[in-house]
């Protein structure tokens, strides 16, 4: 596999996301859940306001992240679930999502919330994988999450097609066997679906997921808010 050092953050994210900035994002937000509840598409939604506050694409992006419909916040608000009720649980973790996630996080990279509570990142795999410097100590604090809360099992669910799935699939595997405990690696085509479908409680910062989900879980923002997790949040 080959390997960054870091998925830290890019050069210009200091002056995208400075204090002036935030400012300017506050309405940005305003703008974009008004279109958003009212039945805009996210992508016209997002030209919309991103055109009119003369936003970077990297900063719309993660206004992207931020925003929500109304109708969305009521819905993933009824089917989340609180820490207590992982205890004996079965858990189906986004693997890309949340790993990448954890890597951000720990390489002192942006970080944004939603409005549904959950953070978000700028990184993404682009059709491959690499591991970085932050991905081992990122598994180690899910394995620290599962013993400490008393998880039944864990099934990781990556994206097949992005290349050196395997190779994460191994690694979490190695790592299963060394902690003894009950971790499934799935590898699937369409990744996002079978997680959905998945009976146990998902963990997962996607937002089509959390909105077709069952149930879910915040892991990133009980790690920040409630363990006191060092966060580089926007």
């Amino acid at each position: 596999m080959t390997k960054q050092t870091n998925r830290g953050k890019e050069a210009k994210d200091d002056l995208f996301f400075n204090q002036e900035a935030k400012s300017i994002f506050k309405e940005a937000l305003q703008d974009l859940n008004y279109l958003l509840t009212r039945a805009y598409s996210p992508k016209n939604a997002l030209h919309t306001v991103g055109t009119r506050y003369r936003l970077s694409q990297r900063q719309i992006k993660a206004l992207q992240g931020m925003g929500a419909s109304e109708q969305y916040l009521d819905k993933v608000k009824i089917t989340q679930c609180d820490i207590d009720q992982l205890q004996a649980n079965t858990i189906v973790i986004d693997g890309f999502n949340v790993l990448i996630l954890l890597e951000s996080l720990f390489s002192g990279a942006y970080l944004f919330q939603g409005a549904d509570g959950c953070y978000r990142d700028l990184s993404s795999v682009h059709g491959t994988y690499k591991k970085v410097s932050q991905t081992p100590i990122a598994i180690q604090r899910i394995v620290d999450f599962h013993k400490v809360v008393g998880i039944k099992e864990i099934i990781w669910i990556f994206d097949k097609p992005v290349s050196n799935s395997g190779r994460i699939k191994k690694m979490l595997e190695e790592t299963a066997s060394q902690e003894n405990l009950t971790w499934t690696i799935r590898l699937e085509d369409k990744a996002d679906d079978t997680i959905i479908k998945q009976t146990g409680i998902i963990i997962s910062s996607d937002a089509y997921i959390l909105e077709n989900a069952a149930k879910w879980f915040n892991l990133i923002a009980f790690l920040i808010e409630s363990k006191g997790f060092k966060a580089n949040v926007f």
